[in-house]
């Protein structure tokens, strides 16, 4: 959905970190693992993150949360290759390769999936039709655009599966991806790509956005069946508790002005939930002046 910014912008990581071939499976699989190592990630000019270190395996689910302006959806597009998000330093390693050398298609190809908070809409193109390509392109990297797409049968027999799966109305594939589309089939749509992709690693940057109790508990389960049946590592990047309510995280990350300040399992969930945010801005009061500051920056803008 976007370009990769120039390797120049991609911020100071080490030569010796290797750019991965698509031949070189040795290295590719060797960690299982999304590294992120004093990542530091500005916009405009302007520092959002300031030094961010997460490790997620794959099979383990993970909670980042925080309040607004804590650079919570930086650091997704950051990791996804958005060319707004320029990084400054640290590094990005996705199975032992170079995520910050790879094009935001690489990113994908490699593994990375990243369910957007405000899905873009596209007319004229069907779900299925978005859906076979993208998981052509996935499951045969070197492809040219237009070239060997997955054979029609063997493909509507797996989406339907899947569909059938996930609980989503066969309908579903003929209308156009997004358009028209509620939030919560917007969301459900993000769902079922990850259910066709099956990356190693998924974000999911405010899924729960906008949706009632009953979208979140449905996008929820889909979510659950694709960690359970391919061990998906995944991201959930929330403000709330109730979406963890159904994807229960193992560990839980506290971002605030930029650093993760907190870092705990699901009784940290519950203490949120409970208390708020008031504690963590009390307890960090540097990091919490940086969160004012730069939610009163950008008021108005984009979520960051």
């Amino acid at each position: 959905m976007f370009e990769s910014p120039p390797a120049h912008r991609q911020g100071r990581v080490s030569a010796m970190v290797p750019r991965c071939s698509d031949e070189d499976e040795t290295v590719r699989t060797m960690s299982n693992e999304l590294r992120i190592e004093d990542l530091r990630v500005a916009i405009e000019g302007k520092e959002i993150l300031k030094g961010v270190s997460l490790t997620v395996r794959q099979g383990e689910v993970h909670a980042l949360m925080g309040p607004n302006g804590s650079g919570k959806s930086t650091l997704s597009y950051a990791l996804m290759g958005h060319p707004s998000y320029e990084v400054t330093g640290g590094s990005v390693l996705l199975n032992g390769c170079n995520l910050l050398e790879m094009e935001a298609d690489e990113r994908a190809k490699a593994g990375l999936f990243l369910a957007f908070q405000y899905p873009t809409a596209i007319p004229g193109v069907t779900v299925a039709n978005f859906l076979r390509h993208a998981v052509t392109n996935i499951r045969h990297p070197d492809r040219k655009e237009g070239e060997d797409l997955i054979p029609m049968r063997e493909f509507r027999k797996e989406l339907r599966a899947v569909m059938d799966e996930l609980g989503i109305d066969p309908e579903f594939a003929r209308r156009y991806l997004n358009d028209g589309f509620s939030g919560g089939e917007k969301k459900r749509a993000e769902v079922l790509q990850l259910a066709m992709l099956k990356p190693a690693f998924a974000i999911l940057d405010e899924t729960d956005s906008g949706l009632d109790i009953d979208a979140v508990r449905l996008v929820s389960e889909g979510v659950n069946r694709v960690v359970q049946r391919e061990g998906t590592g995944v991201l959930v990047i929330t403000h709330y508790q109730r979406i963890l309510n159904y994807i229960k995280p193992q560990f839980v990350h506290i971002l605030l002005g930029g650093r993760i300040v907190e870092r705990g399992g699901p009784e940290l969930v519950e203490i949120l939930e409970r208390d708020g945010y008031d504690w963590v801005r009390a307890k960090h009061p540097v990091e919490a002046r940086e969160a004012e500051e730069l939610e009163a920056a950008h008021a108005g803008a984009d979520s960051f």
